[in-house]
């Protein structure tokens, strides 16, 4: 008897430290029910990209099954809002883009108070954009553009994909930064931005890197520099802004997730741990390293400041700036 009772310890023992070491506990979240993951843009960009790439990793980890839910509109504000109106249980969740650092500062009147209305979960990854140029302009470096700028303020000309786009803030805190004024050319899409820049009619672009890889590898377009702290594997030859002698200047696109305010520290634990998991997956890096991007290198305490020291980055350059959404 008594050598059973200790096989049933040992077993319990033996569990209890599994379910340590993998960080995700037997118990379901939200009571088995499926997970949504709320995509705050249409189907086929970043955002939808890293929800469906992460999706059947975290059903793996924790054994219940986890959808993804286009909720696109409003600059992110509507699946914005469902998530914050959803039951704090692990069950609704929101992946969002990099637009929830800049969109309280563009829309005064949203529908949630985005400082409070979620718990951080996790930033996924960072994936610097790449400032690229039409071949024939006569600028090679960052420098020379900046030295332009200054000679004739408000006529070298950088397109976005919007007024208030991730492109479009990447530009303007180029020009905060390197202390120069330029002249920002708005388009419906970043899919038209970058043909006019191949095509000559703009001369520079703040361009996704994996969207514009493809165009410098066939000279369509000449990149200038990449807009992260460190040179990106995907372009190991092309400087970084800083490198070009901006300092201060480091820029990404990225995507959160995040649950409603009031969610269990054991549910955002289970959470946690299973993007966690999803992100450690051989797979998931590679394709992350193939869009040029890097996992975030921390854990949901590094991605709340970061979200804190986002917030309050673009809240300076769109007030300085005076930029208004379309």
């Amino acid at each position: 008897m008594m050598s059973r009772i200790a096989a049933v310890l040992i077993h319990a023992l033996a569990a209890t430290v599994l379910s340590a070491a993998t960080g995700v506990a037997s118990a379901a979240v939200a009571g088995g029910k499926p997970i949504t993951l709320v995509v705050s843009y249409a189907p086929g960009g970043g955002a939808d990209l890293m929800a469906r790439l992460i999706a059947p990793k975290m059903s793996e980890a924790l054994g219940q099954t986890v959808i993804v839910e286009n909720k696109p509109g409003g600059a992110g504000q509507i699946a914005g809002a469902y998530v914050a109106k959803a039951a704090p249980d692990g069950a609704t969740l929101l992946v969002d883009a990099s637009s929830f650092a800049v969109v309280p500062s563009l829309y005064p009147k949203m529908p949630y108070d985005a400082s409070k209305a979620f718990t951080p979960i996790a930033v996924l990854a960072l994936f610097p954009n790449v400032l690229v140029a039409n071949p024939a302009f006569a600028a090679k470096n960052a420098q020379d553009i900046v030295s332009m700028a200054k000679a004739k303020p408000g006529t070298v000309a950088y397109a976005s994909s919007g007024n208030g786009s991730a492109q479009h803030l990447a530009g303007a805190l180029f020009e905060q930064v390197s202390k120069t004024d330029m002249m920002h050319v708005p388009y419906k899409g970043g899919g038209p931005a970058m043909l006019d820049v191949m095509g000559g009619q703009v001369p520079l672009f703040f361009a996704n890197l994996a969207s514009a890889s493809g165009h410098i590898k066939n000279g369509k377009l000449r990149p200038i520099a990449v807009t992260s702290g460190k040179r990106s594997a995907a372009l190991a030859d092309v400087p970084t802004i800083g490198e070009s002698g901006i300092a201060g200047y480091e820029v990404y696109e990225w995507n959160p997730v995040l649950a409603p305010a009031g969610i269990s520290d054991d549910t955002r634990k289970q959470l946690v741990a299973a993007i966690a998991k999803a992100m450690a997956a051989p797979d998931v890096r590679e394709r992350i390293a193939a869009l040029g991007g890097e996992p975030f290198p921390g854990g949901p305490s590094e991605a709340a400041k970061f979200l804190d020291d986002q917030r309050q980055l673009w809240s300076k350059v769109v007030q300085e700036r005076g930029i208004k959404p379309e």
